[in-house]
């Protein structure tokens, strides 16, 4: 899978809210100041390029809609991250972010919990 551009990716954000739109309202679901519909368009293509993304041709007019999701993009660009800055380690990483006073290790503790939960009741 690709890396996606800033831009790229406050499109994939839309997209994914709105789970299909046409440009226009790819538009609406983006912060303000809101890009030009051409580049709003130009990027969408360059998504289906990558393989992001996928459309439904209306006449002269696409609805787009995501081909990955975001729970996909975000656990492979976690471990990107992950890998390249904390040595793989989830442990070094919220060691930083515990030093930098940017994580509350009560709410560490308790997602955990919640993941040892949860994976307990899977098996």
């Amino acid at each position: 899978m690709k890396s996606l551009t800033r831009a790229e990716e406050e499109i994939m954000q839309s997209l994914w809210k709105l789970k299909k739109a046409f440009v226009k309202e790819i538009i609406e679901g983006l912060p303000s100041p809101k890009p030009h519909y051409n580049t709003v368009s130009t990027i969408t293509g360059i998504l289906v390029e990558k393989g992001f993304v996928s459309y439904k041709a209306y006449g002269r007019s696409y609805q787009y809609f995501p081909t990955v999701t975001k729970e996909e993009y975000s656990k492979r660009t976690m471990k990107k991250y992950l890998k390249g800055y904390f040595d793989g380690s989830f442990a070094n990483m919220v060691s930083y972010f515990a030093k930098q006073k940017d994580v509350n290790l009560q709410e560490v503790e308790d997602a955990l919990k919640e993941i040892k939960k949860s994976q307990k009741g899977g098996k």
